[in-house]
């Protein structure tokens, strides 16, 4: 770019009256990444690198995590999102799936593929306990039915105990989610991922996924939207006594170092190195650290930084996420993880 007098003067002189506060102290490093402006050349990026998963192509290694169900203020929100998503190349799953299985008033808040395309990755969702009274009544074809309605890859079956024993309307969960799932498994060809829902999964609940051919794990862990302390604010009822509750679980960055440790340890035994790793992602860089870190093939998830931008229209909504696909670009190219 050629630069005038004026621009360059002009430059200069802000660079001077910006000096005293563009001040920073060695405290306020970040100290996951090795910087490397010696190694890469520095362009305006056009395209970040396309990332393979769940056997599609994702154009950025970023998937927008469940979150809205069907409550009719819920479609503008979930078109604004799957428009998103076909236009820079993103996963998508849907928020709860639980009334189309009854009724359809509200079918066209989740018809999204038409917006996405067959070229990402789109699941819808279910709960483990109804995916659980499903199979007692032997009735898979409605899991069948519901994605084959809405053209999903597949479903995705969110574990909730929490949840449901702080929420006032909450389900029974009668057997061990994991039997849910390998049943689920057993008799369906339809790809599952499972995912908590802001607690993350312990060493061993994540062991036993990771040994079974699921199409991925979402890690939904602890430090983003906390569903059993959302409906612990929703009960009228004292629960001041379980708060602490709602407050145990697994981060991210514990999930991902578990993950890697049980890579190492069980080899060839591990049918599922798919990760979506969500839960207190606030930002690109976070995001680029932890799938960075991971072993396994990796995409990271954020459910409400993509909603509180839907809310305030499309074109705020692409401006966030265009941001932080260009950001992940300088990251990729300047930044290492620190081992």
């Amino acid at each position: 770019m050629v630069e005038t007098t004026e621009n360059s003067s002009n430059r200069k002189h802000q660079h001077l009256a910006l000096t005293n506060s563009s001040q920073t102290s060695e405290l306020m490093v970040d100290e996951r990444f090795n910087y490397e402006p010696m190694l890469s050349n520095f362009s305006f990026f056009k395209n970040f690198k396309a990332s393979k998963f769940l056997g599609k192509e994702m154009r950025a290694p970023i998937w927008i995590s469940s979150m809205t169900g069907g409550t009719g203020d819920a479609r503008y929100i979930n078109e604004n999102l799957a428009t998103v998503a076909s236009e820079f190349g993103l996963g998508m799953g849907l928020g709860s799936c639980r009334q189309l299985l009854t009724d359809q008033t509200y079918f066209e808040d989740f018809n999204l593929r038409p917006r996405l395309t067959d070229a990402l990755p789109f699941y819808a969702n279910l709960g483990i306990a109804q995916v659980e009274q499903l199979l007692k009544n032997n009735d898979i074809a409605a899991i069948e039915k519901l994605v084959t309605s809405l053209s999903a890859d597949g479903v995705i079956v969110h574990i909730n105990p929490l949840q449901e024993w702080f929420q006032p309307e909450g389900d029974i969960i009668e057997q061990a989610p994991i039997d849910t799932v390998k049943k689920l498994l057993e008799l369906t060809q339809i790809p599952v991922i499972i995912k908590e829902v802001g607690q993350g999964l312990g060493p061993k609940s994540l062991e036993s996924l990771m040994c079974l051919p699921l199409a991925a794990i979402e890690f939904a862990a602890f430090g983003g939207t906390n569903f059993a302390l959302m409906e612990k604010q929703r009960n009228s009822s004292d629960l001041s006594t379980h708060e602490e509750l709602s407050f145990v679980g697994h981060t991210a960055l514990e999930m991902v170092e578990i993950s890697n440790e049980i890579i190492d340890r069980l080899g060839d035994k591990v049918l599922c190195k798919n990760f979506i790793i969500s839960g207190g992602i606030r930002s690109y860089l976070d995001g680029y650290y932890l799938i960075s870190l991971s072993k396994g093939n990796a995409v990271f998830g954020m459910a409400s930084p993509f909603l509180n931008s839907a809310n305030e229209g499309i074109d705020k909504l692409r401006k966030f996420t265009a941001e932080m696909i260009r950001g992940l670009e300088v990251a990729s190219r300047y930044l290492s993880v620190k081992e």
